[in-house]
């Protein structure tokens, strides 16, 4: 008997159709692996100091516009390395974005399952509550909240953790009400499986692809929204390089020194698209039907 070998596919043909087949999910993914090694590896990679100034080289164009600056994207309205500043900002957008999509995952999916799984009352509370929430404005609340315990990093990310967990509560309780009526629970609960049990071991990992792709999609509205509420002075303290603080120092030199507004937003554009387009690549990968 004859046996025959089959060799196996060349790993980069493989890579190269994966390529062909995902490109918005490669170009996110590569928009979203600059930003995240900028943020964690700000130190060495930064040229300079991002919080020293010169006050003779004040708003200095690029290197590739003036011959004779050695700013590589010019400085701010007193002297600071504008890359330097951006890479830095990378970290604080970034640690806003995850935290913030991490604490209103937790929030949405714990009520979501309850208020799927056991309905009734449980289900009326939560879902009235979630919306008063979307009746409020996010700006408002932020505002009002940010006023009172000021500025700080950490109360934007309570404050988004706060507002948004009802896009993952809606979502969740949606799945789980469709979940919990199929055969294979009502197995579960007949041969003595617990709530408990049964929600951690059955449901939510049918939903934990949901989360996830919501989850990512946030992350890129959060960076969004800590830009907005910096730019209007209420987010982040002026002291720490962050994109939108840096918008919002360059608004006087728009006309005069543009590069002050271009590249902070440029790198806001970025990077809002890369979580955008991973986000819309895992969507498409683990739950085509999800409909955010």
């Amino acid at each position: 008997m004859s046996t025959q070998f089959f060799s196996p596919k060349p790993k980069r043909k493989s890579i190269w159709r994966f390529i062909k087949k995902n490109p918005s999910g490669i170009l996110g993914m590569i928009l979203v692996g600059v930003s995240l090694s900028c943020a964690l590896f700000a130190s060495w990679i930064a040229p300079m100091d991002p919080a020293a100034s010169s006050l003779s080289d004040r708003l200095t164009p690029p290197a590739w516009v003036d011959e004779s600056s050695k700013y590589i994207l010019g400085t701010d309205q007193i002297g600071r390395d504008l890359l330097s500043r951006i890479i830095h900002g990378a970290s604080i957008s970034l640690k806003v974005g995850v935290f913030g999509a991490i604490l209103a995952m937790i929030i949405g999916t714990v009520l979501g399952l309850l208020a799927g799984y056991f309905g009734k009352w449980l289900d009326d509370f939560i879902m009235r509550a979630a919306d008063v929430q979307l009746a409020f404005p996010f700006i408002l609340f932020a505002i009002i909240i940010m006023s009172v315990l000021g500025t700080g990093i950490w109360k934007i990310i309570i404050i988004l953790g706060l507002t948004y967990w009802v896009g993952f509560a809606r979502l969740i309780r949606s799945q789980v009400v469709s979940l919990k009526e199929l055969e294979y629970i009502h197995a579960a609960r007949a041969v003595g499986g617990t709530n408990y049990k049964i929600i951690v071991k059955h449901i939510l990992p049918n939903v934990a692809s949901s989360i996830l792709v919501l989850g990512t999609l946030y992350i890129a509205e959060f960076i969004l929204l800590e830009a907005s509420l910096t730019f209007l002075g209420i987010g982040v303290d002026p002291t720490i390089p962050s994109w939108g603080g840096m918008l919002a120092d360059s608004r006087n030199y728009i006309e005069s020194a543009w590069w002050t507004a271009t590249f902070p937003g440029f790198a806001i554009m970025l990077t809002v698209l890369g979580f955008n387009l991973l986000g819309d690549w895992l969507r498409d990968k683990y739950d085509p039907n999800l409909n955010v």
